[in-house]
């Protein structure tokens, strides 16, 4: 059975997608002007070609780190699921701690995903990387502020990595 979608709906999704992107286009434009242009201080040159040099090589180490810690919360939250989204230890807070750590853990995955699809391309200082990550560092944004956990130091360490991404985006060229 196959579901027709009249022009309209059609029209409407492309719509949100063009407006997703268009609010995409609107952070890094604005980020490239406070995180390069009216930065209080650039990173040296030295300084940006060790990062962009070293980059993949912590990309690669720092998966094959997280993929045990995963695997073990993925296990962890499976066996703890029924009893975490019933409130167990959230003290009358809402969902409980079973709904940040599965927004966490979805997350996690996904950027983990994302930031491995961008090695290939870091070595060779490709443009499409460098979009790669930055969509990462929205994703990890976005995962921290529905988890509200983390809302404080998400936000901080996007700010962190948006500087440090956003200094080294001129080393990125095709």
């Amino acid at each position: 059975m196959t579901q027709e979608y009249s022009k309209e709906e059609v029209g409407v999704s492309a719509e949100k997608k063009a407006d997703v992107k268009g609010l995409v286009v609107q952070l890094e434009m604005m980020l490239d002007e406070y995180m390069v242009k009216k930065a209080p201080f650039a990173l040296p040159k030295e300084v940006k070609e060790f990062i962009v040099n070293v980059a993949p090589y912590l990309v690669i180490v720092f998966a094959i780190l997280a993929l045990p810690m995963i695997f073990a919360a993925i296990g962890i939250s499976t066996a703890l699921a029924p009893f975490a989204m019933m409130g167990g230890l959230a003290g009358g807070y809402g969902f409980g701690w079973g709904f940040s750590a599965i927004i966490s853990l979805v997350v996690a995955v996904i950027v983990l995903v994302m930031e491995l699809m961008a090695v290939p391309g870091m070595f060779k200082r490709s443009k499409k990387a460098w979009k790669m990550l930055f969509y990462a560092s929205i994703v990890s944004l976005i995962g921290s502020v529905l988890s509200i956990s983390g809302l404080v130091g998400g936000i901080i360490g996007a700010i962190i990595g948006w500087y440090i991404l956003f200094q080294v985006k001129e080393l990125y060229k095709n």
